[in-house]
């Protein structure tokens, strides 16, 4: 399997997790090391770098931006080998805060 094809293949679980959301590709060539995928949804966002494998190498500035993006949201590295955590992450990331509940007297 490719880059490419994972990619496409984590898209895919992305839409079927989070129904009407939209997912942009980002330009490398625009910004060195931006993560390669954005992901909207509702009042939510995300950004995730996509590799073939966790030994994958990295592009400079990656680890830059992925640190930063995931300070103001959601952000990281995904691959086979753990993509059930960082889904399952991006999942809790999503779930809107609970409520305080006020006892009633």
């Amino acid at each position: 399997m490719t880059e490419g094809q994972y990619q496409s293949s984590i898209i895919k679980k992305l839409e079927k997790m989070f129904p009407g959301c939209v997912i942009l590709k980002n330009d490398t060539q625009h910004h060195q090391g931006i993560p390669d995928l954005t992901i909207l949804w509702k009042r939510y966002w995300a950004a995730l770098e996509v590799k073939i494998s966790a030994d994958a190498s990295t592009q400079p500035n990656q680890g830059y931006y992925v640190a930063q993006l995931d300070s103001m949201s959601f952000a990281a590295y995904i691959y086979p080998e753990n993509e059930e955590e960082v889904l399952n992450a991006l999942q809790q990331a999503f779930k809107p805060p609970r409520r305080a509940r006020v006892s009633q007297s």
